[in-house]
């Protein structure tokens, strides 16, 4: 192991069996994060030279009180940044990096008899790292100070940022930040790797989910506790608490409100994701299991969404804005609303876009960055046009960059009215609208890794189109 930690468990090591298993050689995991920490040491090297600094000191968090009429709190939320170095989830370390230096971790060994630490996946980072062993910020304050150099703080918890000895100007400037978060867009093959296996743990999720709504009645709470159950999660592990929405539901976009009751639905929409080593999967399907009328179409616009989304991925290029992709993806969506009959017979898919129509029924953004947070930082440096206010990235894609294609269609009541409110209800079929109301609508969304050969997607080969399909009996 090399670093024995109190409190601290190696969680992948259950007898002869993997708690945590990998989907790449584990035997690789020392070299891939030993590049991985090379290549954000010359990152932050960059950075430090640019704003005169001699090192940065990234906290690793301070577990949230719930509220303040109670004594209870969250599950550690891990700063992002503590966790782009190394997947390590206990409150109260802090990293000092020091460019061209071996980084020091101050590791809190302090425990307390009312909780202990989480199991780690793996033991390949320990020996990056130089382990110091503190029990309070003050041995981290002493170290420090017997550096002469020019520090920056990184952390959400500004009182541990004061008690290492940070005046109000050293705790993580606007400008410096906007710098930090640049060292995460392009993802090293540590990360890329960590990100593949994240999607693999959340396909299994996604199959369990599908079949599990095809063979029964469940309720979106059955569904949910099935699908952390398939991919060994809790809330609290999960990237982000999951979406699961059954037929007019899944017009809500974030609905996390399950229901309990269960009984015969047409729709299930599911976005939920899983971690590797803190690195997220964010994957959504929508699947149907009705057949004749009103369902026929959105079955139609379920495939048509599919397809888009597809040729949405094969179109990524580098040095293309992604809003351009995002831009595309109502041309075809149009195009979608035509072929299945939701608008007019004879009405244009330029006409469809020019009104807004397209936007009343696909109002998110096409997709965002992916890393250590699942909405991550770094790719939305510029504000997106008045059109797309809801898009979360704006910069051209690169190779190395990991984000989400995840185009959508759904027929939310309020964004129908403003639609039917438009010159000639917006070209739209209202009587094909109005019978699609009660399946909610459709997701399909990726994680795509973009390299120079091409897209690169993540989600796909563990999760093909098939393997959502009805068993047969």
């Amino acid at each position: 192991m090399g670093v024995v930690v109190p409190g601290l468990v190696v969680g992948y090591d259950d007898g002869d069996a993997e708690v945590f298993p990998l989907s790449f050689d584990r035997e690789a995991l020392p070299s891939l994060f030993a590049a991985h920490v090379a290549a954000l040491d010359r990152r932050y090297a960059d950075l430090c030279t640019a704003h005169g600094l001699d090192g940065v000191v990234v906290h690793s968090g301070t577990a949230q009180k719930k509220s303040a009429f109670d004594d209870q709190y969250w599950p550690l939320v891990v700063v992002p940044t503590f966790r782009h170095w190394l997947p390590l989830a206990v409150e109260g370390c802090a990293l000092w990096i020091r460019p061209g230096s071996k980084p020091v971790l101050f590791l809190n060994v302090a425990r307390s008899f009312w909780d202990g630490p989480p199991e780690v996946e793996s033991d390949h980072f320990w020996s990056a790292f130089d382990v110091v062993e503190i029990t309070s910020p003050a041995q981290i304050r002493e170290a420090l100070s017997r550096s002469v150099g020019r520090l920056e703080f990184v952390g959400e918890d500004v009182v541990f940022g004061g008690a290492l000895g940070f005046a109000d100007d050293r705790l993580a400037p606007d400008e410096f930040m906007r710098d930090l978060d640049g060292t995460r867009v392009l993802k090293t093959p540590y990360e890329v790797a960590c990100h593949r296996e994240a999607n693999r743990r959340a396909a299994v999720g996604h199959i369990a989910v599908a079949h599990a709504f095809y063979d029964g009645t469940p309720s979106e709470l059955d569904l949910h506790l099935l699908y952390l159950n398939a991919t060994a999660q809790d809330d609290a592990d999960a990237p982000y608490k999951g979406i699961v929405a059954l037929d007019e539901h899944a017009a809500t976009l974030h609905h996390v409100a399950y229901g309990r009751r269960r009984g015969e639905a047409k729709t299930l929409l599911t976005d939920a994701g899983a971690a590797c080593m803190g690195y997220h999967s964010d994957i959504t399907r929508t699947l149907l299991k009705v057949r004749g009328g009103a369902a026929d179409v959105f079955a139609g616009l379920i495939a048509a969404i599919n397809t888009l989304q597809q040729h949405l991925v094969t179109a990524i290029v580098p040095g293309q804005p992604y809003q351009a992709l995002h831009d595309e993806s109502h041309r075809l969506l149009a195009s979608a609303l035509v072929s299945v009959g939701v608008a007019k017979a004879g009405v244009s898919a330029d006409a469809l876009v020019i009104s807004g129509v397209t936007r009343k029924l696909f109002p998110h953004g096409l997709g965002h960055s992916l890393g250590v947070a699942t909405h991550d930082v770094g790719c939305k440096l510029v504000a997106p046009k008045s059109d797309n206010p809801f898009l979360r990235n704006t910069a051209d894609i690169a190779v190395g960059q990991v984000f989400t294609i995840e185009p959508g269609c759904y027929f939310i009541p309020s964004l129908l009215q403003e639609a039917r409110a438009l010159p000639e209800g917006g070209g739209l079929d209202w009587s094909v609208v109005d019978a699609l109301v009660p399946f909610g609508g459709i997701r399909i969304e990726d994680n795509i890794h973009v390299t120079a050969a091409g897209p690169d997607n993540l989600t796909r080969p563990s999760l093909p189109d098939e393997a959502l399909r009805p068993r047969r009996s």
